[in-house]
């Protein structure tokens, strides 16, 4: 298991907020971190792009290609709310090998530095238990959660969520990877 940090650490820390990259030649490789770079232009330069390139800044905030094309399909947006709700009904409409495809390009993020050894134990132990039962990384959007309280929302939300069943968990999963994926917009998209 490979766990990799975030940036910048004042964000969601504990989501699993970065992408592992792509050697799928079919699907466009995703760079390691996009949640918080800012698209050049904001909405304005997101909506002029040309369609590879919007598609390849979709792709960054959710690892899902058909999601992305159909996101940057309808632009231009007229304001970050509407691209919001467009890439919340995307996301709605995820099928089963999209959500695959999307939670296959999720990677579990590691503690804020100086995190203390048991925590950091800890942490570990619960991603390799949720990734070996479920298959794919743990996804939970922190948004809301300050920041002294993430590692133990993280933790208790693996602890939770391990109960689950496959196809339940596999909803969750699905609503966090939206949650995520929005927050990930809104940062990607703001106003310069």
């Amino acid at each position: 298991m490979h766990l990799t940090l975030p940036v910048p650490r004042s964000e969601l820390t504990l989501t699993s907020d970065t992408h592992a990259r792509s050697g799928n030649p079919v699907t466009p490789a995703i760079p390691a971190r996009h949640g918080s770079t800012r698209h050049p232009g904001g909405l304005a330069g997101f909506n002029t792009a040309p369609r590879p390139a919007a598609e390849a800044t979709l792709l960054g905030c959710c690892g899902s290609l058909r999601w992305a094309e159909r996101v940057a399909a309808h632009r231009p947006y007229p304001t970050v709310d509407a691209l919001l709700a467009a890439a919340d009904e995307a996301s709605y409409d995820l099928s089963r090998a999209d959500l695959d495809e999307a939670l296959a390009r999720e990677s579990s993020a590691a503690p804020a530095a100086g995190t203390p050894a048991a925590a950091q134990t800890a942490l570990r132990a619960a991603h390799a238990a949720y990734e070996s039962t479920f298959g794919h990384a743990f996804v939970i959007s922190l948004d809301g959660v300050h920041r002294a309280e993430r590692l133990d929302a993280v933790l208790a939300g693996i602890r939770s969520r391990l109960g689950n069943e496959r196809e339940e968990e596999r909803v969750v999963a699905a609503d966090e990877l939206r949650r995520l994926a929005r927050s990930r917009l809104t940062r990607t998209v703001a106003a310069p």
